[in-house]
């Protein structure tokens, strides 16, 4: 009768010790997931969780009284088996130990941690009842281990649900390569970075900015029109900062083998051109193109001039990234460097590779470039970059073209 209460012991002690485990390591996002679906132990569970001082009570106020429960049959038995009670006691306590530790600790441990649903779904079932019928003992113990806890600064009743902030959460994604593929993976990642990112970030540089010159002449600009690659174009006078509207290319083809066309009629197609503060967040920005029914804007910087233009697909860009990046700006070779596009932002080249360039200060590999040399680089001048070996393979008077990433130290 003895070893088979002790047995019961046993078993009691490895079902408190596991199903704690299991309990406080349940993934808490999976169990919001199943409380939605109903499940009725997610559902407990949830609830014991809600107070982790009433539940970590009743389990250790159960697992001590069991745990010291068996060490007294242990003793009785050594005592009655041995005449020597000296030395059985000691051999007894030294037996269950390992017992314990094998059978009671080890073993259900692992097993709740590595399977924590499988004991803490049927545990709370247990402990939701048992916690009613302990309570008196269990709010006792607890009233002094709140008055412990506070005088360190600690308030239970205060417990907050865990919440996770933009780091943590990208770091969530990009652990799920087993549950997404990599291009959803880069399209959360661009979403939450849409927060932190601006329109000068993302803007084409004014530099490389297309548009249509009004004082340029008529066959000229008709000879554009015909062989743009884009639908809208703004269009000014001699100099970008100067601009009269944006034209978009289906108002005005039709128009463009009437005999009286002239740059009035292109005037006459204009939209009244929109003007976004360098600074304005992207998200912001998302926002204010689909409240205005527009696609396309100047960015200007704090004395009202034109930086660059930004497009809603420049936006789009930052969650879809590579689905509509051209391949070319980053191009692998056979012995593992890369062929950068020095025009590039480093925000996509980031992307693209998954780098951490520093996204603060330059825009592009070529500002990084010139502002860490303070001049434009010749080429074959190799550089560490914030830790990346670059060399330079193409230039021109004004800016670095083309760069070659040979590897990180």
């Amino acid at each position: 009768m003895l070893f088979g209460i002790l047995a019961a012991m046993l078993i009691l002690s490895a079902f408190f010790s596991g199903t704690e485990t299991a309990l406080m390591t349940l993934n808490r996002y999976r169990l919001r997931h199943l409380v939605k679906l109903k499940h009725s132990g997610a559902i407990k569970a949830q609830r014991l969780l809600q107070r982790p001082d009433r539940l970590l009570g009743l389990i250790l106020l159960c697992n001590n009284f069991v745990n010291n429960f068996a060490s007294s049959i242990a003793t009785v038995i050594a005592i009655k088996l041995f005449a020597d009670e000296e030395s059985a006691v000691p051999i007894a306590a030294g037996i269950l130990t390992i017992i314990m530790l094998i059978f009671s600790e080890v073993t259900p441990k692992t097993v709740a941690a590595v399977k924590p649903e499988l004991m803490a779904f049927p545990g709370a079932w247990i402990y939701t009842p048992l916690l009613k019928i302990l309570y008196p003992i269990v709010w006792f113990v607890n009233l002094f281990v709140s008055l412990l806890l506070r005088i360190i600064g600690i308030d239970v009743k205060k417990n907050r649900p865990e919440t996770l902030n933009k780091d943590e959460l990208k770091s969530i994604i990009s652990d799920a390569e087993s549950l997404m593929p990599p291009r959803y993976q880069k399209m959360l990642m661009g979403i939450l970075d849409l927060e932190s990112a601006t329109v000068e970030d993302i803007m084409t540089p004014r530099n490389e900015v297309i548009g249509i010159d009004l004082e340029s002449t008529i066959d000229d600009i008709i000879s554009q029109l015909k062989t743009s690659p884009h639908t809208r174009l703004p269009v000014y006078k001699t100099s970008i900062d100067r601009i009269i509207g944006f034209l978009h290319l289906r108002k005005v083809l039709a128009l463009i083998n009437l005999p009286d066309f002239d740059k009035q009629t292109i005037i006459s197609c204009l939209d009244k051109p929109s003007f976004i503060p360098e600074s304005t967040p992207v998200h912001n920005q998302m926002q204010r193109f689909k409240h205005e029914k527009n696609r396309i804007g100047l960015v200007v910087d704090e004395y009202g001039d034109v930086q660059g233009l930004v497009t809603l697909d420049d936006l789009l860009q930052e969650i879809v990234g590579e689905l509509i990046t051209d391949d070319d700006a980053v191009r692998v070779q056979s012995d593992g460097s890369f062929l950068v596009d020095a025009n590039i932002t480093i925000r996509e080249l980031n992307r693209i590779n998954q780098w951490s360039l520093p996204t603060e200060g330059p825009k592009t590999l070529n500002g990084l470039i010139i502002e860490f040399m303070e001049t434009i680089p010749e080429i074959g001048t190799s550089i560490k970059l914030h830790g990346y070996i670059l060399e330079i393979i193409k230039r021109d008077e004004n800016s670095v073209k083309l760069v070659k990433f040979m590897s990180r130290q």
